[in-house]
């Protein structure tokens, strides 16, 4: 199965840039009961998001809704080895998601608390970036 990327772009390659501020929206919780929230900024691949996913949908055999809130949309071009400088900008390689600080990446519902809570410490443990995990009832209880 190929990796997750966008069918078509308006421009085929983009420029680094710098990951600056917070997540503007996609911090709360939306569909689900459960999520894990990221706690830094910084680019998650696709094949990192894939591999979370599937960790999710493994644990929670077939019992339970998830939803995927992240996409990757941001192309990463890599030259190849052992070309001189020079002669333009690299093909695409990878395919990634930029997430800021209170991005939610990943919803459950339909499971228990605990399955929910070990589904997503499988899937945190597949990503580049810390997250923590959040639950709906803990924060209406807080408010």
């Amino acid at each position: 199965m190929p990796l997750l990327s966008p069918a078509q772009t308006k421009h085929p390659k983009v420029q680094k840039r710098r990951i600056r501020g917070n997540a503007k929206g996609g911090s709360e919780l939306a569909f689900g009961n459960f999520a894990i929230q990221v706690l830094q900024r910084g680019r998650i691949t696709a094949a990192q998001l894939e591999a979370a996913r599937i960790a999710i949908n493994r644990h929670l055999k077939r019992k339970g809704k998830m939803w995927m809130r992240v996409y990757p949309q941001k192309p990463i071009t890599k030259k190849p080895a052992e070309t001189r400088m020079g002669k333009g900008k690299g093909s695409v390689e990878y395919w990634v998601a930029v997430v800021k600080p209170g991005v939610i990446l990943f919803e459950v519902t339909g499971v228990s608390l605990a399955v929910a809570q070990e589904a997503m410490a499988l899937a945190a443990g597949k990503l580049p970036v810390h997250c923590r995990f959040l639950n709906q009832e803990a924060l209406n209880q807080r408010f």
